[in-house]
């Protein structure tokens, strides 16, 4: 037997294949895990350089945003602005021409009205004094005819009561004056020649008589004998309203028909009893 079987061996038993793989790959991973965490270290620092720039690239475009922004809306405000500017001044242009185009209308229409007013004052006046004439040209006759109805009454004195002669020729000058006053003008207060009021005219044709009345209507009308409506004579007076408080009076004519200084719309005028029937009258003559 050799002495070297039983001598124990001092070497280490040989390994597995699989254990040395698996602790290579554990010292492999180790290392690598080693070289990664190496290799991260660095390439981490400058991303945090990075970071802290980004910040103030981030304001300085905020703020040049806001200021475009606040450019691009006052540039529309101040467009805005300009064009209501355009539009007030062309509104403001139309309207004075609109207000110039009126102007002249009115006044064409006024300088047409004034032509036209002159025009129909002229065709009065004209009228007024051909009316004029007529009735001095009456009144002429009347005067001529009453000297000789004067002079033939007193003619045919000694044949006929010469109260009769008179009546009969004061009313008729009465009736002729007063019908030859018609188309003059009613005044308050007027008493002649081409301007009357209502006891004015009556007072003034029976002057023509040689009779003289009160100048106002409430005397007039109890100035004489009170008659009826139905048995009327040229010369009578009708009066309008109460005796004693007469507000308007008027001459009869005969016919059923009266003249009168009626007011100022329709001036003298002649017109029929059924017209404005009167209240009462009386008989001076």
């Amino acid at each position: 037997m050799s002495h070297t079987a039983h001598i124990p061996s001092h070497r280490k038993p040989r390994q597995r294949a699989s254990k040395s793989a698996l602790r290579a790959g554990v010292a492999g991973g180790f290392l690598s895990t080693i070289a990664v965490a190496g290799a991260a270290g660095p390439a981490q620092a400058e991303p945090v350089t990075q970071t802290i720039e980004m910040p103030t690239i981030a304001s300085n475009f905020s703020t040049a945003a806001a200021a475009s922004a606040q450019a691009t809306q006052q540039l529309a405000l101040d467009i805005e602005k300009q064009a209501d500017q355009d539009a007030a001044a062309e509104k403001a242009a139309k309207d004075a021409k609109k207000a110039h185009a009126e102007a002249v209308r009115k006044d064409e229409a006024k300088k047409k009205a004034e032509a036209a007013e002159k025009k129909a004052k002229a065709e009065a006046e004209a009228k007024e004094r051909a009316e004029r004439a007529s009735r001095s040209t009456e009144r002429t006759t009347l005067s001529a005819s009453t000297g000789s109805s004067g002079s033939s009454s007193s003619g045919s004195s000694a044949s006929a009561p010469s109260s009769s002669s008179n009546v009969s020729g004061s009313a008729a000058s009465i009736v002729a004056f007063a019908k030859a006053q018609v188309g003059d003008a009613y005044v308050s207060g007027g008493t002649g020649p081409n301007a009357w009021d209502c006891s004015g005219l009556v007072q003034a044709a029976y002057r023509t008589a040689g009779i003289d009345l009160p100048r106002v209507s409430q005397a007039q009308s109890t100035y004489g004998t009170q008659v009826s409506l139905d048995n009327l004579q040229p010369g009578d007076i009708l009066y309008w309203g109460g005796a004693g408080s007469a507000y308007h009076v008027a001459i009869y004519v005969g016919g059923g028909q009266f003249v009168g200084a009626q007011n100022s719309s329709t001036g003298t005028v002649q017109r029929s009893m059924d017209y404005d029937r009167p209240t009462g009258a009386v008989r001076v003559l």
